[in-house]
């Protein structure tokens, strides 16, 4: 199936595999790319060293298209870029907009530059820096997320921009495909979905807690890190809502300090990132604090496999997907589902 999207990156399918701290690896990624889609490899969670091995690594698995997620406002952010650049990768995308400079950097490096925005507004101002495409994530998406429900904020950014616009938030089978290209989308990016499939490296016991979950399961809190983020509803979520201020911030500093070593980051570095994000969200320094829960909660149980000590990110799809295919049969699903279904309306005229 092609697409404006399919065209700009070089992929057979317009399905974008998102990237997920912990989650998108060298082993996700390649298997997605093989399949068709669009891997995108977390960085965030890696050291700098790690991020050119697992871009090697990627490389070495498929000939096909992938990208990197990039964190726009961490402070060795252009120290990733060059080691994309350096490793030849093909797509760059970011969670928060990036900057017209980090866009123009890597496009005369001949990356495509793909930005996630929650508004209609964030699409503009990214069309207008540069940016090669947009992936707009809906309400219903994992992770950080805001209020508007992908079917009303689909629409707007499509009719806002002239670049490819990736729909996401709700989507996990070729239905859903059809529904975005009817809006105007050039594709689909999937979190939750392409999570829960054999390739991924998530601990089974937390793949089991996902498909144990119905659509009632899945909850947004902000007791995590201050900031709206939909989740898995647990007993530690709940834990985290009732607990008072002074023991989340204690909990939230030894946190800090553990997701430090672990991406390599100096002290210096974390408070320029904590101040980056205070200031592009709005936040008072306890909530700046509370982000540092994120990272390493979400490490406990996609890598550690401990539901009881860590948080699930998780789209509403989770209540809806029921079984774990490789990433291969997952895109000739959806391609053959999506085929069917516009066959169907054609047949229907």
């Amino acid at each position: 199936m092609e697409t404006a999207f399919t065209r700009l990156v070089g992929v057979r399918h317009p399905v974008v595999q998102t990237g997920m701290g912990w989650v998108a690896g060298p082993r996700l990624v390649s298997a997605a790319a093989n399949a068709g889609a669009l891997g995108i490899l977390a960085s965030a969670t890696m050291t700098p060293d790690r991020l050119r091995e697992a871009i090697r690594e990627v490389a070495s698995r498929t000939d096909a298209p992938f990208g990197v997620n990039l964190r726009a406002d961490a402070a060795d952010a252009g120290e990733r870029v060059r080691i994309m650049i350096e490793e030849g990768a093909r797509v760059a995308s970011f969670a928060l907009a990036p900057s017209p400079e980090l866009i123009t950097r890597l496009k005369e490096a001949g990356i495509v530059v793909i930005a996630s925005v929650g508004a209609r507004r964030h699409a503009e101002k990214v069309a207008g820096w540069g940016a090669d495409a947009v992936i707009v994530q809906g309400g219903e998406g994992g992770g950080h997320t805001g209020e508007v429900a992908t079917t009303v904020l689909l629409p707007q950014v499509v009719d806002a921009v002239d670049i490819p616009v990736v729909a996401a938030g709700g989507f996990f089978d070729g239905r859903g495909l059809v529904a975005a290209l009817a809006y105007g989308a050039a594709g689909v990016a999937m979190g939750t979905r392409f999570l829960l499939t054999a390739d991924s490296t998530v601990p089974d016991a937390v793949k089991a807690r996902y498909l144990a979950a119905t659509v009632k399961d899945v909850t947004v809190t902000r007791a995590v890190d201050g900031l709206p983020h939909r989740m898995l509803r647990t007993d530690l979520v709940t834990a985290l809502e009732d607990s008072g201020r002074a023991k989340s911030l204690a909990r939230a500093v030894r946190r800090a300090a553990g997701f430090r070593r672990l991406s390599g980051l100096t002290w210096r570095q974390l408070v320029q990132d904590g101040l980056a994000l205070r200031h592009g969200k709005d936040l008072t320094w306890s909530q700046v604090l509370l982000a540092a829960n994120t990272p390493m909660l979400l490490k406990s149980a996609m890598v550690d496999g401990r539901t009881d000590l860590g948080v699930m990110a998780s789209g509403q799809v989770a209540g809806v997907i029921d079984d774990l295919p490789s990433c291969a049969e997952l895109m000739e699903r959806i391609m053959k589902e999506a085929e069917e279904v516009l066959q169907g309306l054609t047949a229907s005229r």
